[in-house]
C-alpha cells in the first residue's frame, strides 16, 4: 500500500493501453461529431446552451461547433484546440483539421495495435506530412501577375467556401460581396475595417455591400438630418456634466439657492466645453458617451449634428475610416485630426434608421448588410461570411491557389504512397496509414452527400493515377468531376495548416502514455 499513496486521495492515474485507449477514443468521437458537417452537402447542429435564455445556435462552422462543448476527455480538447488555431490563423478549414487528425489517430490505434511503437508511427506521419506538402507545392497555382485570372480565382474559392455553409444557395452574390470587400483592403489582413450589420428582415439575397461606412445609430432630434462635406470629430468623453450629480459625494450648502449656484456653474463649465469642441470647425461630433440634451441643444443650435453612444467598435472603425483620431481633450484644436467624408445622411434597412457615411477618406473600409429571415439565420450568415473573408484576405497575400473537392487530398495520397513504397522499415506501414487518412476526406464528403463513397474514391484513386488529372469528386451529380472545369478552388495556405495543425495534433496525442486527473478539492461544509 506504501507505493500507492503517493498521489493524493481520489487522484486517479490511468497507465499505458488504458491512457492511449481514452484519448484515441475521446479524439475520434470528436472527429465523427463535426465530421457530417464537411462538404457541400454537410449537415448543420444546432447547440443549445442550458444557460439563462437558452440560446440556441444553429452552425456548421467546425470551430463554433467545438468551440461551444464542454469537454472533459484530455485528447479531445487538443483536437479543439487546433480547430480553434485554424480558425484564426485562415479562417476556414475547421472542420477538415478535426476530421483529418481523428482520422490520422484512428489508423494510429491499429497501428499500435499490430505492436509499432508509437514514436515510429510519429517518425512516419512526419515524414509523410513533409512529402504530402511537396505534393501540393508542386500542384499550386499562382496567378498573381494576371490580375482578372486572380480575382476569378478569388471568386473561387469564395464560392467553394460558402458552398459547405448556408449561404451556398446564393454564393454567387455572397462571394462577389467578399471579393469586393477583401479587394478594397488591399493585402491587409485586418478585417476591423469591413463592418458586418445585420438586419433581420427580407432574404439573404437583399444582402449587399456599401461603399462608405454605416453606423448602427438614429440621428438625434432637431438636427441636421444631411450634411455635405462633413468634418467628423470623433470623440470619447463624458458630455453628461451639465446638472449636479451627486453620487457619495457630500456637497454642503446653506440654502436652496446655492445648489442653483453650482448647477449654473456646472452648466457653464458645459457650455465652455462644447465651445471649444466648435472652435475644431466641424459639423459633425461622435461621442462615445452619453451627450445630454444641454449639449445636445448647443449642438444642434450650431448646426452640428452629433451623435451619443456609438458603440466601441463602431467608433473606432469610424476613426480608422475618415482618417480621424479618437480624441478626449479638446484643448488645442490644431493637434487633433479631424475625420472627412462627402456626405452623411439617414438611410432606412428594414425599419431601422442608420446613419450612413458615403465618399470616406480610407477606401479600404466597407459595410456589408446582411439581410435574413431570423436571427439564427443572421448569425450563421456571418460566420460563413467571415469564413469566406478571412480565407480571401490570406489568398491575397499568399497567392497560391489549388483545386478542391478531394482533388488535393488525392494527390496527397498519391505521393505519399509512393513514398511508402521506397522506405524501408516499419515506418513504411505509418506512411501508408496517413495516406489512408487523407484519402478518407473524399470518403467523408461523399458519404455525407449519400453517394457510395468507395466506388467513387476508387475512380478518383484511378484517375489520379494520370499525370496532370483535375479530377475530384462532384457532389452535384454524385460522381467523379473535373474540379477545374467546375471552378472549385481552394487556397493553398488552408490546406497547408490543415495538413501541419493536424499532423502536429496526432503527433501529440500518440505521444501520451499516462493521463493523471487531479482529485477536486474538497469544500469544507461551513456550518
Amino acid at each position: 500500500m506504501a507505493v500507492e499513496r503517493i498521489l493524493k486521495d481520489e487522484a486517479s492515474e490511468e497507465k499505458g493501453e488504458r491512457a492511449r485507449m481514452a484519448s484515441f477514443v475521446g479524439a475520434m468521437a470528436i472527429a465523427d461529431l463535426v465530421k457530417t458537417t464537411l462538404g457541400p452537402k454537410g449537415m448543420d447542429k444546432i447547440l443549445q446552451s442550458t444557460g439563462r435564455g437558452r440560446e440556441v445556435t444553429v452552425t456548421n462552422d467546425g470551430a463554433t461547433i467545438l468551440k461551444s462543448l464542454h469537454i472533459d476527455n484530455a485528447a479531445a480538447k487538443v483536437l479543439v484546440d487546433i480547430s480553434k488555431v485554424q480558425d484564426d490563423e485562415v479562417g476556414d478549414g475547421t472542420t477538415s483539421v478535426v476530421v483529418l487528425a481523428g482520422e490520422l489517430l484512428r489508423e494510429a490505434e491499429k497501428l499500435v495495435a499490430a505492436k509499432i511503437h508509437p514514436m515510429t508511427i510519429i517518425a512516419g506521419y512526419r515524414m509523410a506530412a513533409e512529402c504530402a506538402r511537396n505534393a501540393l507545392l508542386q500542384k499550386v497555382v499562382d496567378n498573381k501577375e494576371n490580375e482578372e485570372k486572380f480575382k476569378l480565382d478569388l471568386m473561387k474559392i469564395a464560392m467553394t467556401t460558402l458552398s459547405s455553409k448556408i449561404l451556398s444557395q446564393d454564393k454567387e452574390h455572397f462571394a462577389k460581396l467578399a471579393v469586393d470587400a477583401v479587394l478594397r483592403l488591399k493585402g491587409s489582413t485586418n478585417l476591423e475595417s469591413i463592418q458586418i450589420i445585420k438586419k433581420p428582415g427580407s432574404s439573404l439575397k437583399d444582402s449587399f455591400l456599401d461603399e462608405g461606412f454605416i453606423l448602427d445609430k438614429k440621428i438625434g432630434i432637431g438636427q441636421p438630418k444631411r450634411i455635405e462635406n462633413a468634418k467628423i470629430l470623433v470623440a470619447n468623453t463624458a458630455m453628461d456634466t451639465d446638472k449636479v450629480k451627486i453620487y457619495g459625494a457630500r456637497v454642503r450648502v446653506d440654502s436652496m439657492s446655492r445648489v442653483a449656484d453650482i448647477e449654473a456653474a456646472e452648466k457653464q463649465k458645459m457650455r465652455e466645453k462644447v465651445d471649444k469642441i466648435i472652435a475644431h470647425g466641424i459639423n459633425c461630433f461622435v461621442n462615445r458617451q452619453l451627450i445630454y440634451n444641454f449639449p445636445e441643444e448647443l449642438f444642434a443650435n450650431a448646426g452640428i449634428l452629433a451623435i451619443e453612444h456609438a458603440d466601441f467598435d463602431g467608433i473606432e472603425r469610424l476613426a480608422l475610416v475618415t482618417g480621424g483620431e479618437i480624441a478626449s481633450t479638446f484643448d488645442n484644436p490644431e493637434s487633433v485630426k479631424l475625420g472627412h467624408c462627402k456626405l452623411i445622411e439617414e438611410i432606412m434597412i428594414g425599419e431601422d434608421k442608420l446613419i450612413h457615411f458615403s465618399g470616406v477618406a480610407m477606401g479600404q473600409a466597407c459595410t456589408i448588410v446582411l439581410r435574413g429571415a431570423s436571427h439564427h439565420v443572421l448569425d450563421e450568415a456571418e460566420r460563413s461570411l467571415h469564413d469566406a473573408l478571412c480565407v480571401l484576405s490570406q489568398t491575397v497575400n499568399d497567392s497560391r491557389v489549388l483545386l478542391g473537392g478531394g482533388w488535393p487530398e488525392m494527390v496527397m495520397a498519391r505521393d505519399v504512397d509512393e513514398l511508402a513504397r521506397v522506405t524501408p522499415g516499419k515506418k513504411s506501414h505509418a506512411i501508408e496509414a496517413f495516406s489512408r487518412a487523407l484519402v478518407a476526406i473524399p470518403t467523408i464528403i461523399a458519404d455525407n452527400a449519400g453517394l457510395d463513397s468507395a466506388e467513387l474514391v476508387a475512380q478518383l484513386r484511378a484517375e489520379h493515377q494520370k499525370e496532370g488529372c483535375a479530377a475530384g469528386i462532384d457532389v452535384i451529380t454524385g460522381s467523379v468531376g473535373d474540379m477545374a472545369e467546375l471552378g472549385i478552388s481552394e487556397a493553398f495556405k488552408v490546406k497547408q495548416a490543415i495538413l501541419l495543425s493536424a499532423t502536429e495534433a496526432a503527433e501529440m496525442i500518440l505521444r501520451v502514455d499516462e493521463i493523471i486527473t487531479c482529485a477536486p478539492r474538497r469544500r469544507e461544509d461551513r456550518m
